[in-house]
């Protein structure tokens, strides 16, 4: 873990990319070393959890040594959450778009996820005008569940387990 590149990325981070809310945008070091990331790592294993919010997991990616990418995965869902924002939802930095990182950063996370997540797929949600993130589900074998006048609901199938 280095929390300076992570602090550097997440400070960095729009508060709101395509749907997916930061609430770290703009942060001090100090802040988030002393609150943000406690409060990640407590969300990971369910603690201090707000009314209706389930556990979830921020994962960076990382790219010869910097942090390209912030990938969150809740490890289940609840009523809300199945039709609403999904398992999944993912940043990556703009310089570093259009490069299959993106890509190759939900591969990984889905199969991190696999042995997490109870459900037999995992649920995203778009924004109707975001085709590059429906590209990069498709990639990973997602596809199009349904529709409304907002959102696509895009569905990924686990990923099957290799023998060991």
């Amino acid at each position: 873990m280095d929390a300076d590149k992570e602090w550097r990325f997440c400070r960095a981070m729009p508060e709101d990319e395509n749907g997916l809310v930061s609430h770290w945008t703009g942060i001090s070091r100090e802040e988030f070393v002393t609150a943000a990331l406690p409060k990640m790592l407590a969300r990971s294993k369910g603690e201090d959890l707000p009314e209706g919010q389930v556990p979830d997991t921020v994962y960076f990616l990382w790219n010869d040594g910097e942090i390209v990418g912030q990938f969150r995965l809740r490890h289940y869902l609840n009523d809300s959450l199945r039709r609403g924002a999904g398992h999944i939802g993912y940043y990556v930095a703009p310089d570093y778009r259009g490069k299959n990182l993106a890509t190759e950063g939900l591969g990984l996370l889905l199969e991190a996820a696999a042995d997490i997540v109870p459900e037999k797929e995992f649920y995203l949600r778009l924004r109707k005008g975001n085709l590059a993130s429906l590209r990069v589900t498709e990639k990973n074998r997602g596809y199009i569940a349904e529709e409304d006048p907002l959102y696509i609901y895009v569905r990924i199938p686990k990923p099957k387990k290799t023998a060991e």
